[in-house]
């Protein structure tokens, strides 16, 4: 176990394999094998909705719970490593997860044919809708706004030291904006499914 938990490819591949097993058992305890209909496969455009999004928003919040407020507690000699190693990676990660969140959440609304009357506030996806709308201007300010300034405030792009104190106040002030979106957001991707809103 020790060999697989030791490295990060092993570990998620590991991961897959518990879910297919839990899958097989649960669809024998159930009386038949899964049915890879339009049904399933909307369950698992959802599933990896959710999972992307778990994966973005929990960056997020990770960036503004955790990383910001820590780094005036980081000695001087010690935030290289943050701002050249863990930033970077982290940033990786945050920008791909918000792209996959909507990209398999706009796929899953195709897919149950809600996708034009959610993004148009109609009735009956109303609350779905105020959540898309938030979520795709959170992705806007991740790749439009937040990214491009990190890179100049982490020494990506290069700039004038004053360019460089603008940027990162820009990009923080747009990540706890989207800290602060990301709220109701949930609210509203959850309320659509339990008669919320």
């Amino acid at each position: 176990m020790g060999a697989i938990l030791q490295s990060l490819g092993r570990t998620v591949a590991a991961g897959v394999v518990v879910l297919i097993v839990i899958v097989i058992i649960a669809s024998t305890a159930a009386g038949g094998a899964v049915k890879f209909d339009h049904a399933w496969w909307a369950f698992f455009m959802r599933w990896l909705h959710v999972l992307s999004g778990v994966m973005w928003i929990g960056l997020l919040w990770y960036f503004n719970f955790v990383q910001m407020p820590s780094m005036p507690k980081i000695p001087d000699e010690q935030k290289p490593a943050i701002g050249k190693v863990i930033a970077p990676a982290a940033l990786f990660w945050f920008r791909w997860a918000a792209l996959a969140t909507v990209v398999t959440g706009l796929l899953l609304a195709s897919m149950n044919g809600y996708i034009g009357k959610a993004l148009a506030f109609q009735a009956p996806f109303h609350a779905i809708g105020i959540g898309m709308w938030l979520a795709l201007i959170m992705a806007f300010n991740v790749w439009f706004i937040i990214w491009p300034n990190q890179k100049k405030a982490l020494g990506m792009v290069q700039v004038e030291a004053d360019a460089k104190a603008k940027a990162a106040r820009l990009a923080m002030l747009t990540s706890r904006f989207n800290t602060m979106l990301s709220i109701p957001m949930l609210y509203c991707m959850v309320a659509q499914q339990n008669a919320g809103l």
